[in-house]
Formats: C-alpha cells, structure tokens, sequence
C-alpha cells in the first residue's frame, strides 16, 4: 500500500484511534484530536470498523465500480490483435473508427505502446569455446584524452567544467580469448583499418607466446573491420573473420564486459594528470587481471590459471 506522504494515519494508527473509542470510551472528538484528524474522519474509520472489522481499516482502489465510457474488454482484445500486426495506432484506429487518442490510451494501458514491446526479449545466448584461440574477440573503446586534470567521473566536479575542446580521443582496442578470458589491449590513436590490421597481427602474436593458436576472430561491423587492409591481415594471419549480427553488441558480449570491467578498474580506478600516464598505467592494471585477479566465470580464478588448466602447461605465475 502506497500512502500519501502527508497522510497522519496508516492502518495501525487508524485501528488505535477506532479502537479508543469503541473500547476505551473515548469521545470521537478527543480521539480524533489526539490522531491529529478531523471529527469526521474519525467518524467514517469507526463506521468502517463496525461494519468490516480490521479489513474495513485498509485504504480501498480509488478506480471507479464502473466506467460507462471505457472501452469494451472485446474491443481491447482488437486493438491488441491488430497491434500484434505490427499496425500503427493510427491505422488501428481508422481500422476500427475509433479516435485515435483512444487506441494510444489502450495501448499504453496494455503495454503495447512501443514497437518494442511486441517482440519478446531473446534469450541470453551464453557459450564458451572449449580451446584456447578457438574464438578471440576484438573491439575497440574511445576514451576523452586527458587535458588539464582529472574529468568529473573521477573527482565528482561537474560545476564549473566544459569538455576541453580539441583534446581528442584515445582509442583502446581489446582482445579477449573465449575460453580463457586472457586479455590483450593497446591504446592506440585512431580505428582505421591499418590500425585494426597492425592490433591483430600483434594480438595474434602475443597469444602466440602463451602457447595459444588463434583460429577465428569476432569483431563488430566497424569501418576499419570492415576494410581491406584487416581482411588481408586475416588471410595472411590464417585466422577465419566473424562479424557479429547489427544491432547486437551482445554478441560480441565477452569483450563487452571486459571493456566495463577495465574502465573501472583503470580508466576511471585512479586519478591521472594526463593521457600519457593514464597509458602506462595500463600494464599493471592488465598483468593484474591475467594473473591475479578472480574472474566470476572462471570459478573464481584468474585467466592465466585458466589457461594452464585447458593447455596443461606447468605454472608460469606464482
């Protein structure tokens, strides 16, 4: 139950004012006063007891017994139907001849008002590779450079503060193995195919000294992903290149997740006085997450455990 926040009396306040007068012999007036409401409401609460008991104390629905002028349930379930077609409010209501301010009211009231809400969420689509290399995936994260000081994410400061002008951006580009959940990263000054190209040759490389041989690589539908340059890299890297569905980040979920786990963790865990040391800084943060800190899907352990567990290897990390 939902009460007025000036209201002075909820139930167990409106059962000891009844209560004082029905028991204890008060006067309605000097119940009432002591509630700090008025002789007739007092009144109505005792007639509400007598004639219910305690259930006769909770607040009732404000909505009317009935509404001559709301539209029929059977007509509801028409607009729903036709809905469901995919028609506008619009067409629904020259389709039935009615306003068209009343189809958009019964479309709200039954959820249906956005095109959204007619097709039902997917479901989480969870996989896992069960070889290291079997499946990395890339993407790339734009960061505001650092221009006088730490931004307001960081110290809170908003008043005051405009985004400095011409400062640029830094773009971090990610990789994520599937199985393993090892991580390599770059920051890198802008997203253009031979960038992209030059980040997975070396990523490949850098898997290369784990002892891991990558086969196929997942990536959004990116401008530079998308070039020659990267699907060259590809061939020459002997890797298969997969592009994830549009409108779907989801897909591309693990590196989704890594680039939110490494923006708090480094981007905005610290205060940096510019760009350049927020950079160097990345090494340690990203040594620390290969090898140190727990990962919730790895059981609790960090990637490179997981990496000696699938390949075997003896341990390289104390």
């Amino acid at each position: 139950m939902k009460l007025h926040a000036n209201a002075p009396l909820g139930p167990k306040g409106r059962e000891r004012m009844v209560l004082r007068v029905v028991e204890q012999g008060w006067s309605i007036a000097e119940a009432a006063q002591a509630a700090g409401v008025s002789d007739r409401t007092c009144s109505k609460w005792i007639g509400r007891y007598r004639a219910e008991g305690s259930m006769g104390l909770v607040d009732r629905a404000s909505t009317p017994k009935r509404s001559p002028t709301r539209t029929p349930e059977d007509r509801v379930q028409l607009i729903a139907a036709l809905r469901r077609l995919r028609m506008t409010a619009a067409e629904i209501a020259l389709c039935l001849g009615m306003a068209l301010s009343t189809v958009s009211a019964v479309l709200r009231r039954i959820n249906l008002g956005k095109r959204s809400r007619l097709d039902p969420p997917e479901p989480p689509n969870r996989y896992e590779r069960a070889r290291p290399g079997e499946l990395l995936h890339i993407d790339v994260k734009k960061l505001g450079r650092i221009h006088g000081g730490a931004g307001h994410r960081v110290t809170g400061r908003k008043s005051g503060m405009h985004r400095a002008r011409g400062a640029g951006w830094d773009y971090v580009h990610v990789c994520v193995d599937d199985a393993t959940r090892l991580a390599y990263v770059e920051v890198l000054p802008d997203e253009r195919g031979t960038t992209v190209a030059g980040f997975l040759r070396r990523a490949i490389r850098h898997y290369r000294r784990h002892g891991i041989t990558v086969e196929r690589v997942m990536t959004d539908n990116g401008s530079g992903y998308r070039s020659t340059l990267h699907a060259i890299a590809c061939r020459l890297q002997g890797v298969r290149h997969l592009r994830t569905r549009p409108y779907r980040p989801r897909t591309n979920g693990k590196a989704e997740r890594f680039i939110r786990t490494m923006i708090e963790g480094w981007a905005y865990g610290a205060i940096y006085a510019s760009s350049a040391e927020r950079t160097a800084a990345l090494d340690g943060w990203l040594f620390t997450y290969n090898h140190r800190r727990p990962h919730g899907s790895l059981s609790h352990k960090p990637p490179a455990a997981r990496l000696r567990e699938l390949n075997n290897l003896p341990s390289s990390y104390s």
